[in-house]
């Protein structure tokens, strides 16, 4: 009498065929790329623009962009970069701000250009990734920003607490940190 039912496969049953390996993607592209941003918990705005789909999203009540990397083909990319571009108001920066942050972060870099301070996150597709990597990354990039924002405010506070206490002072910690103005979906 046969067993109707199969035990299912598993590498440790012995004679069991290896598992079929995950599907990779090889390039990005604005579909594949919109899917893990809402899989992220974000809403996403694709815009056409110069024949090229831009994706503007949010995260934590600020706006962030896709920014394309090295085109393989018509619409599909190599890579790409998370780009959250802040304004500085008031001010400058505290000394020290952004260099505290990379020796105490990775994964996610900040530079400042004028009056902009912009937090980015490279994200590489080249030689394949599974749909779940590309997830991740995402979902670490909302991570990253929810923590330079915690970053900023608690840099500022300790400034504010050190000009308190009689010290000097910092003469940039008026500076405050805001979101350019745009019509970037709230985050989900």
């Amino acid at each position: 009498m046969t067993n109707a039912t199969k035990t299912p496969a598993t590498p440790e049953t012995p004679g069991a065929a290896p598992a079929a390996a995950p599907e990779l993607l090889l390039f990005l592209n604005a579909k594949v790329v919109s899917d893990a941003i809402q899989a992220a918990g974000c809403a996403v705005t694709p815009v056409e623009q110069d024949g090229v789909m831009r994706l503007h999203s949010a995260s934590h009540g600020i706006g962030f962009q896709v920014l394309w990397g090295n085109p393989i083909g018509p619409g599909e990319f190599a890579d790409m970069t998370l780009s959250c571009p802040l304004r500085v108001q008031g001010g400058t920066l505290p000394e020290g701000v952004l260099s505290a942050w990379h020796r105490s972060k990775r994964f996610a870099r900040v530079a400042q250009h004028g009056d902009f301070v912009v937090l980015e996150m490279d994200v590489v597709a080249a030689g394949g990734v599974t749909p779940a990597h590309l997830a991740l990354s995402l979902q670490l990039w909302t991570q990253m920003m929810g923590q330079f924002f915690l970053h900023l405010r608690n840099y500022r506070d300790a400034a504010d607490a050190a000009g308190a206490a009689g010290s000097s002072g910092s003469p940039t910690a008026d500076a405050v940190i805001a979101a350019p103005v745009s019509k970037e979906p709230a985050s989900a």
